[in-house]
């Protein structure tokens, strides 16, 4: 084969797909044997395999159009794998920290350009504007340990926000200088004015749509499309109003972070293609930029080892400072200055328009030498961070999971092993990505799916395999390991109930009954009603008309003496790592005596989510809920059963008041786990109860009605 044949061959489409493939399978591989982050391995086959190495790969509309998208698929990521709740305690540290890390940039980067290279005031404002901004390059590292949620992580972001947006304010403000002669003010404000609209107009349409869209499409592909065309609509409409289309990236990632929990099918699905094949391309078009040759220029050196001093230190001290204001231990710092040093986008924004500007008297605003050395630097320092990062992310997982098990330590311990109960395919997946919601990941906790069939019919046996099956690709999209029971017994009833003895399931998902209009029919229907009997473990029934990622609040009714149950510190993890895990804002009607209880469970555990408490004691009144209740709103019934400590004669009439006021609620009916092994003998639907307590609770009941009614007259009367 002639030498002319090799480049012919590397032009084929496949082929130079299969190469960037053996890249992105290879160099991970290679660089963890000798403990180098395969982000660095990914840049270097770059700069191998492309146009100024080995010239293999030529650095095409593909590279560009990939790494584009690559790009925006980072910024995108790591504005949907935020965690809020920490993000809101942290968003002005995070602020502050941005000023620092652009400001800090931009005066050493200004006076080392006038003084050191001996450039113009208004081209070292360009130049410094490179120095301040910087690329979330290593963020899939700090995923890969699992501490997005730490503060450093999250300061870091909020700061490359506010550093972006200020090194475009002042590229804009430079560009104008240049082309008209002097400084505009109004210039800059209209920019400003133009990313508030911007902003407001995607906040009140984003979430409004998203919601829309999710209750009416369930499709994981659907969803999937429909992420990531809101993805690059807020990326072009970024770029429309004059500003960089990651910003917009990050913000639709903001903004779609609700509706994309990080336990589900869908975020695994985004990760996943993201990971695999868009940031890897992004990564080794980067590589492929560097011009080897270049490097060992005398001038290009010279320049290059200036622009690196000022880009690594300016964004050194702004850590440091930041980590000195705020207390933070020094792996923190390193985390904050690993992730702001790396830069890409906006880096070569600058040196592009700077290089493309004639000026006046027709020399280049920024010449060869500064093109080539901004992309010696983008090399150096996207090559740095990820090293740096992965450090300290080591060590601050590591204080993590020490800090995790000093707070976490308790007497006992939750082993929690959950049983979801399937009986229709159509709502199989929905029960399913509720139980994944309510699972804690720092608990070793099993998995189960159970379908009763009461005969061995084609069709029964059909719809059994059916719901398992749609069960089992919910929890495998999701990553999470689920073992499928499909039993046959005669009694459905028993045949869960055998499964919970032989599992040692703590905890039951079922889906609310639908009543069939018979006067016999109870509320929750007998098959629910003899689970309850016939176990003690805690009955989680379900009733959501609404995916479980479209809530908005979950407002919780606890009785009096619910704290004395023993599964009260479970039903409180479960709850409340569910709305963790939507990011919605959890209230507790309740006595306000076993608010620090709650608050307690949830410190203890180490769940993070917004709590509000109301006072409720009075459960006559519980109808009046359904007048504060919105249509995303979950309302949570932690119910008990007749023998429980916290059960109180009103209940009795709680599946009548449910079924008349909350019709259309989403609803979860909780019954926590009680002691005690004999089967309870109380059904919702028996009028005939052997409670010997019975006749005088109606009595008391009743007399208590009747008082709390003359007490509202009596007092309205006087009002009047």
């Amino acid at each position: 084969m002639d030498a002319m044949a090799i480049p012919a061959m590397i032009s084929n489409p496949v082929l130079i797909f299969f190469i960037v493939l053996v890249i992105i399978l290879i160099a991970p591989i290679l660089l963890n044997m000798i403990r180098v982050p395969h982000i660095v391995g990914l840049i270097v086959a770059g700069v191998i395999v492309g146009p100024y190495g080995f010239n293999l790969l030529e650095r095409d509309s593909s590279f560009e159009i990939f790494g584009q998208v690559g790009l925006l698929y980072l910024m995108f990521l790591a504005g949907l794998e935020i965690d809020m709740y920490h993000l809101k305690r942290n968003l002005s540290k995070g602020v502050g920290f941005g000023l620092l890390t652009f400001l800090i940039p931009m005066v050493m980067g200004t006076l080392a350009s006038v003084y050191l290279l001996g450039l113009s005031w208004t081209v070292s404002l360009l130049l410094a504007s490179m120095f301040a901004s910087h690329t979330l390059i290593p963020y899939p590292v700090v995923a890969r340990f699992g501490i997005t949620k730490n503060r450093a992580v999250l300061i870091a972001i909020v700061g490359t926000i506010v550093a972006v947006i200020g090194s475009l304010l002042v590229l804009a403000t430079t560009v104008d200088i240049n082309k008209t002669g002097g400084f505009a003010m109004t210039n800059l404000l209209w920019i400003l004015v133009k990313l508030g609209i911007y902003c407001l107009v995607l906040l009140y349409v984003y979430p409004r749509l998203s919601r829309w869209f999710f209750k009416t499409y369930s499709d994981n592909v659907t969803q999937y499309v429909y992420v990531l065309a809101m993805v690059f609509l807020a990326s072009w409409l970024a770029q429309v109003i004059g500003l960089e289309a990651v910003l917009g990236a990050f913000y639709s990632g903001l903004l779609l972070n609700k509706f994309v929990p990080n336990v589900s099918p869908l975020m695994s699905r985004i990760e996943f293609v993201g990971n695999a094949l868009f940031i890897p391309y992004f990564l080794i078009g980067v590589g492929m930029m560097v011009d080897v040759h270049v490097i060992m220029q005398s001038d290009t050196i010279v320049v290059a080892v200036i622009m690196l001093v000022v880009a690594l230190l300016s964004k050194w001290v702004a850590a440091f400072a930041a980590q000195k204001a705020f207390k933070m231990p020094s792996s923190e710092r390193q985390v904050m200055f690993g992730l702001t040093t790396a830069h890409t986008a906006v880096a070569l924004a600058v040196v592009t328009i700077g290089y493309n500007m004639i000026l006046p008297d027709g020399s280049r605003m920024l010449d060869t030498t500064m093109l080539n050395g901004t992309v010696v630097m983008i090399l150096v320092t996207c090559a740095i961070a990820p090293i740096v990062t992965s450090g300290a992310a080591a060590q601050v997982k590591l204080q993590m999971l020490t800090q995790g098990l000093e707070s976490s330590a308790s007497p006992r311990r939750h082993n929690m092993s959950t049983l979801v109960a399937v009986s229709n395919p159509v709502t199989a997946a929905s029960l399913l990505d509720l139980a994944l919601m309510m699972k804690r990941k720092v608990t070793s906790e099993s998995l189960f799916a159970i379908h009763v069939r009461n005969d061995n019919s084609p069709s029964s046996k059909a719809i059994g395999e059916n719901a398992l099956k749609l069960a089992g690709n919910a929890a495998a999209g999701a990553n999470v390991q689920m073992q499928s029971i499909e039993r046959y017994d005669l009694n459905t009833t028993a045949g869960i109930v055998n499964v919970i003895k032989e599992r040692d399931i703590s905890d039951v998902v079922v889906g609310m009954h639908l009543r069939n209009g018979m006067m016999t029919d109870s509320y929750l229907g007998s098959k629910i009603e003899a689970l309850l009997r016939d176990t003690n473990k805690m009955v989680i029934i379900s009733r959501c008309y609404t995916p479980i990622n479209t809530i908005t609040r979950m407002v919780v009714v606890v009785p009096k003496k619910a704290e004395f149950e023993t599964g009260f510190e479970a039903w409180v993890i479960r709850v409340a790592t569910l709305a963790s895990r939507v990011g919605c804002e959890l209230i507790f009607e309740c006595d306000l005596a076993i608010k620090p209880l709650i608050r307690g469970v949830i410190h203890n555990e180490l769940i993070d989510v917004t709590q509000e408490y109301r006072s409720f004691t009075e459960w006559e009144d519980f109808a009046l809920l359904a007048n504060r209740l919105q249509d995303d709103d979950l309302l949570v019934v932690i119910g008990a059963r007749h023998t429980s400590l916290s059960f109180n004669s009103v209940m009795d009439d709680l599946p009548g008041l449910l079924g008349r006021y909350f019709s259309h609620t989403n609803m979860l009916w909780v019954f926590p786990e009680q002691f005690g092994e004999s089967p309870q003998l109380v059904s919702f639907s028996d009028p005939m109860t052997s409670d010997i307590n019975s006749s005088a609770s109606i009595f008391t009941r009743k007399m208590r009605a009747w008082w709390i009614g003359t007490k509202k007259y009596v007092k309205n009367w006087r009002n009047s």
